[in-house]
């Protein structure tokens, strides 16, 4: 044997390790991999996520579906700051009709359907047609068509106002947000149209018109969620409301409570402004739980409007998600986690809305995100999501993210999806960019419609073209008469995209 040097200690005799010492041990094991799991499967993600976007070929435009590339015979930005733009717009329209070209309107083209698309027409974009003034005094907005949320809110913030309705991202045009009639998150609201005092529409043979409620109160309803096919909205007046401060709440419940909840601690509550409800869809949860997430106004000094956010964070967390149950039962802890620390937060209500589509957007090559919204009466949630807990899986649907938000009657729009109270579900699901999955898609739409008719519901109208036509009809029994009034005001059909071309012609 060997006598050990004083630089090498002797080696020691086993030492028996209690149970109380093993389960210290072992609990420090599962808690280095507990958090070793979620950083290696984010730090996996992030490493994924590359930019494989690539530019369109010249003369060829697409939406935010990234499946709908289409020649164009002209693509023709809109002049922004000429003294002239308008005069240059209608001498565009007589050149359209010239050549029988039909003409589409497009903003940030966030529509799913071809919306903003006419083959081997005309796409306008209204882009740069984008100056705005707040008027504070009189809590009036007004703006060209071609201006995004994200421009608007730090000027309407500076004067302490806000937008009165607006979608959940600040990424879209006002002109695009009212040709789809958008609703937003704030509580006990109509969509967009309701905050629309006036608007400038020119017709197709280059006519301007001023419209709103009382002065051309036909033509302001068939424009507001009238996607473009009666005139081009040059600019709006919009109703302000004041920036507010809130107080963050949060409750999770099983999906069966979320109704009862939501008259709890919203509509029985006093100073609810902003309210959205998140549906888990991780698999051991899947629509069977949801966060009920309320802003109450709050005494106090408004929060300066900040736009840094964990966006890096957030967005790694969310594509995560992308074809994966781990990632789907990481990102429900996340939120939950998030909902608790966040407890009692104090936000501005423009910092709510201040928040570009840039931090959840797939970018990547071979797949795509596409948007649902079902509205149903709150009082059938339930029942409607239990046909969701069937129809989804069976379709083999990856859906990455459910929310929930209310929206009031709308007494403005003529083709109205909110003919009564409903609650909004709105669904995002990650598909591979072929035919093939389109077409199931296609198929999983019509029985998720097929469920949300037999409910009283309806389904939202910028997405997917995957409804049939009784279907549309079905859930908008207007539609018939929609189009026929589109064809008074445009005889030669000059305005036309996908929507019209699918369900609308003669």
């Amino acid at each position: 044997m060997s006598t050990p040097s004083p630089e090498q200690p002797a080696p020691r005799a086993p030492r028996r390790v209690s149970r109380r010492h093993f389960l210290r041990i072992a609990a420090a094991g599962f808690g280095a991999m507990a958090v070793g799991q979620p950083v290696a499967h984010l730090a996996r993600t992030r490493l994924l996520d590359r930019d494989e976007r690539v530019a369109l070929p010249p003369q060829y435009v697409d939406d935010a579906s990234r499946l709908n590339q289409t020649h164009v015979a002209e693509i023709w930005d809109m002049p922004g700051a000429a003294a002239d733009a308008e005069a240059q717009l209608a001498a565009l329209l007589e050149h359209a009709r010239a050549r029988r070209l039909p003409v589409a309107i497009a903003g940030a083209r966030h529509t799913m359907g071809g919306h903003t698309i006419a083959p081997d027409g005309i796409a306008l974009a209204m882009l740069p047609f984008n100056r705005y003034e707040v008027a504070p005094a009189a809590g009036r907005l007004w703006v060209q068509a071609g201006a995004r949320w994200a421009d608007i809110l730090p000027a309407v913030d500076a004067h302490g106002l806000s937008i009165g309705v607006m979608q959940s991202n600040n990424s879209f045009t006002v002109g695009g947000a009212v040709n789809a009639n958008a609703h937003g998150w704030q509580h006990n609201h109509p969509p967009l149209a309701s905050t629309v005092e006036s608007c400038r529409v020119m017709l197709a043979d280059g006519r301007i018109v001023r419209c709103g409620r009382t002065e051309h109160g036909e033509l302001f309803g068939l424009v507001m969620g009238g996607y473009g096919l009666f005139g081009i909205i040059l600019d709006l007046t919009l109703r302000l409301v004041p920036n507010a401060r809130y107080r963050f709440a949060s409750w999770i419940v099983p999906s069966q409570e979320y109704a009862p909840a939501y008259d709890r601690y919203v509509n029985q509550a006093p100073g609810a402004g902003m309210v959205f409800g998140r549906l888990s869809v991780a698999p051991a949860s899947f629509l069977r739980e949801a966060s009920l997430n309320v802003f109450y106004h709050d005494d106090g000094p408004l929060p300066a409007l900040d736009s840094s956010r964990h966006s890096g964070l957030m967005r790694s967390v969310f594509r995560g998600s992308v074809g994966d149950a781990y990632g789907k039962q990481l990102r429900w802890d996340a939120e939950k986690a998030a909902a608790d620390i966040n407890q009692g937060k104090i936000v501005s209500r423009n910092y709510l809305l201040n928040e570009p589509v840039s931090t959840f957007e797939n970018r990547t090559a071979a797949s795509t995100d596409i948007l649902h919204e079902y509205f149903v009466p709150l009082p059938q949630l339930e029942a409607f999501l239990e046909q969701l807990r069937r129809i989804i899986p069976a379709h083999d649907g990856d859906l990455l993210n459910g929310t929930l938000r209310t929206v009031a009657r709308d007494p403005d729009s003529f083709l109205r999806y909110a003919d009564q109270d409903l609650v909004g579900l709105v669904l995002l699901f990650n598909q591979p960019r072929t035919p093939a999955a389109d077409q199931a898609m296609r198929r999983m739409t019509e029985a998720l419609i097929d469920a949300a008719l037999l409910l009283g519901g309806r389904y939202y109208l910028p997405y997917r073209l995957h409804a049939r036509a009784e279907q549309l009809q079905q859930a908008y029994p207007q539609a018939p008469e929609f189009f026929a009034r589109k064809r008074r005001y445009d005889p030669e059909e000059r305005f036309q995209n996908r929507f019209y071309q699918t369900y609308g012609t003669a």
